[in-house]
């Protein structure tokens, strides 16, 4: 077996080294799951990461390669890995989510993964998937072009990661048990961060400010990463435009923009062209958030974008103007003009003939406080959400096992294809009797390559939020969204069906509705 390095060359970040040969790559001690001390915010704590480091360590593999991964978990709770937009056809075991595909590796076991990057190409990223672990354990996957074939646009000069995430002072699982427990809304982060840092207008953070060092008149890739828990956000850097060339593992036509909007669990492929006068300027990410009666990070974080070069910087560099953070037809906007490259090099299917039709309400709900106890929710409720009137339980065991050995008791085949109860989903003022949903513990099934439509609708209850939904082993062709209630017999007129976005991860607006396809053809995700 031959042994090269498999990464791209950088000019900021130090690729990690990788054994490959014949589209096999085996990544030795890779995942090692332990805490480690950080500062932020002028406050010191452990946090849990992937070998020590935040974020955690960069994958580098190419389309069609095989990785192996072992998952060492030395930190007090238990963990699981998933592989974001990585398909895993065939492979759902390798997947990552606990109770769903594997139970949680608990302190002091390992787990090893088969990881098997078949049709994506770009940005994806690796996360926990148990409980809020995620917060710091994450990290990004570059899948560059296959072997013998190159990028659909002008190669950059270099490629840079950005990850977006959030910060807490507090220890992230007590923020997540006092959520639970009190049954109120969580505590909202500290700030949001850029690369692991919340930048120098936060208290005690300049000098760690992430700074990309540029060369006038060279093009860099930014991989851009939402690795927040809930929030949409706006990026943007200043007197610079971006090109979007790909989202979520995909290629997208191109597309100049002076913002960006990414929700979690998205990414975006843009380039960087440095062709302004060598200066330093602000790169920033903020909240976009729709209900203005749920609290949220209010903060800007921000990175430095520096020139090379003998030139005296502003002493106080310019900030890009970011839309308003309730600025709704900003955030979708640039959500819907994302379009597939559809060439010949890269060509999409979009599924015309469904056989298998799906209408899901996604809705806030509550559930009554239990006797002797005190709950923060809505009206001293506790809050809880639900697709279709179900809020989903954790299962004593995954339901990938329950399902291959027959077990019964541990999940139902009755997920319902339609709400139970038609309602009118952007009402001002709902019946009660449609906030407490029905908890439960249940499954689609759908015929072996299956043509799928799937079609979120949000509701009006608790007043509505912004709904990430993200399909695991699954990309998917968002054909349609708007705001609110879907008509399906005038909406589906309006449908993109030539050069749909293909996403892993879309954002179903406020009182709104998206529509997206795919073919079933990967049993058991």
């Amino acid at each position: 077996m031959a042994s090269r390095n498999n990464s791209k060359p950088s000019e900021s970040i130090q690729a990690p080294v990788v054994y490959t040969g014949y589209g096999l790559v085996n990544w030795k001690e890779w995942a090692m799951v332990k805490e480690a001390p950080y500062t932020r915010l002028c406050y010191r704590k452990r946090i849990l990461t992937v070998n020590g480091e935040f974020p955690g360590p960069t994958l580098h593999v190419h389309k069609g390669d095989t990785i192996f991964v072992t998952v060492h978990n030395r930190g007090r709770h238990n963990i699981s890995i998933h592989w974001h937009g990585v398909k895993q056809p065939r492979n759902p075991w390798s997947d990552g989510p606990e109770y769903v595909t594997q139970c949680p590796i608990q302190p002091g076991a390992k787990f090893k993964q088969k990881v098997i990057f078949s049709a994506e190409e770009g940005t994806l990223w690796w996360h926990a998937h148990s409980d809020w672990s995620r917060a710091t354990v994450h990290g990004a996957i570059i899948v560059y072009p296959k072997y013998g074939t190159n990028y659909p646009f002008p190669s950059p000069d270099a490629e840079v990661p950005v990850i977006l995430g959030e910060w807490w002072k507090r220890d992230v699982m007590e923020v997540f048990m006092e959520f639970l427990m009190t049954g109120g809304g969580p505590q909202v982060s500290d700030a949001f961060t850029i690369n692991g840092q919340p930048g120098d207008l936060n208290p005690c953070s300049r000098s760690g400010t992430f700074r990309l060092t540029v060369t006038q008149g060279k093009t860099y890739l930014l991989r851009m990463i939402n690795a927040a828990m809930n929030d949409i956000l706006f990026v943007s850097i200043a007197k610079h435009s971006l090109t979007v060339v790909g989202a979520d593992g995909s290629y997208t036509k191109p597309l100049t923009t002076n913002y960006i909007a990414i929700g979690p669990g998205q990414t975006i492929d843009a380039l960087l062209n440095a062709n302004q006068d060598p200066n330093h300027y602000y790169m920033a990410a903020s909240s976009y958030t729709s209900n203005p009666m749920i609290p949220f990070d209010n903060t800007t974080a921000t990175a430095l974008v520096q020139y090379k070069g003998t030139h005296s910087p502003s002493s106080n560099p310019t900030l890009p103007l970011l839309p308003d953070s309730n600025d709704t037809e900003a955030a979708y906007t640039f959500f819907n003009s994302l379009r597939s490259l559809a060439s010949k090099d890269h060509p999409i299917q979009v599924p015309l003939d469904i056989s298998a039709n799906i209408l899901t309400t996604i809705s806030l709900n509550t559930f009554p406080c239990p006797r002797n106890s005190s709950c923060e929710g809505p009206n001293g409720t506790r809050l809880a959400a639900s697709m279709n009137d179900i809020s989903f339980v954790n299962p004593p065991i995954d339901i990938l096992e329950a399902y291959y050995w027959r077990i019964n008791g541990v999940f139902g085949y009755n997920f319902p294809s339609y709400p139970p109860l038609v309602f009118n989903s952007t009402e001002p003022i709902l019946p009660l009797v449609l906030q407490i949903p029905r908890k439960g513990t249940e499954a689609k099934v759908l015929a072996y390559d299956s043509s799928v439509e799937i079609v979120f609708q949000g509701t009006n209850i608790l007043g509505g939020i912004d709904h990430p939904m993200h399909v695991h082993g699954y990309s998917f062709y968002v054909v349609g969204w708007g705001l609110g209630n879907f008509d399906r017999e005038k909406d589906p007129q309006k449908y993109n069906l030539v050069d749909p976005p293909f996403r892993n991860t879309v954002c179903v607006p406020i009182n709104g509705w998206v529509a997206i396809r795919f073919k079933a053809y990967n049993p058991g995700n």
